[in-house]
């Protein structure tokens, strides 16, 4: 691979350039605090939430709420708000499905925080890639303007550097991003879903279960 010639890329190249490493960096931080607190939060845990729940449709309330009391994860915690509304008013399930929507909304609204700056760095990428190309392809024709005589393919070489590099570049940090913001929002999809599942089969066996032991 040859090497880039740098000291030919004008100041304004650089600044984007510059530009595009500090959003690199944004993103990628990002990207890590994200996947700690999926993590830390207990993101796809779902083995111990539907233990939980099948104990509660096998009549073993007070088994079900012992397990959800842990809330080791975003569904645990989300059951054990369902459950407990469930035990303080029995017989008001709309009680007890609010508690459990609020602590979903307050679960999902936390896993989706910092998402939009993944996605506009993924947006904002190809933008100052593509200025970079304009800046790029300005140089490289004002530098031939200037030129007299026979044009000398070095004269343009900084701004056709300018131009592609600056593309590129911004080209593969949206592209890496993107595919990082759909992982994240999947992961946050299927916890929505498990969570609608998991809630919908406690509420709607609740005529079956017995009354929780107290």
């Amino acid at each position: 691979m040859p090497d880039i010639p740098f000291p030919d890329i004008s100041p304004i190249g650089m600044a984007v350039l510059a530009a595009l490493a500090l959003t690199s960096v944004a993103a990628t931080s990002i990207l890590i605090y994200k996947v700690l607190q999926f993590l830390r939060l207990g993101v796809g845990r779902f083995d111990q939430a539907r233990r939980v729940v099948a104990l509660w449709l096998a009549g073993d309330g007070a088994g079900a709420l012992a397990g959800a009391e842990a809330r080791r994860s975003v569904s645990l915690r989300v059951l054990y708000a369902l459950m407990a509304g469930l035990r303080v008013r029995p017989d008001d399930r709309a009680y007890a499905q609010a508690l459990a929507v609020q602590a979903a909304q307050e679960e999902l609204a936390s896993l989706s925080r910092y998402m939009r700056g993944i996605e506009a760095v993924v947006q904002a990428a190809p933008m100052l890639g593509l200025l970079g190309t304009v800046i790029g392809m300005i140089e490289a024709f004002g530098r031939l303007a200037e030129s007299t005589g026979a044009v000398d393919p070095a004269i343009l070489a900084g701004g056709i550097w300018t131009a592609l590099i600056t593309t590129a570049v911004g080209l593969t940090i949206a592209v890496i991003f993107y595919f990082a913001a759909i992982w994240l929002e999947g992961r946050i999809t299927r916890e929505r879903e498990v969570l609608e599942s998991l809630m919908a089969s406690v509420l709607n066996g609740r005529i079956a279960a017995p009354a929780m032991r107290r």
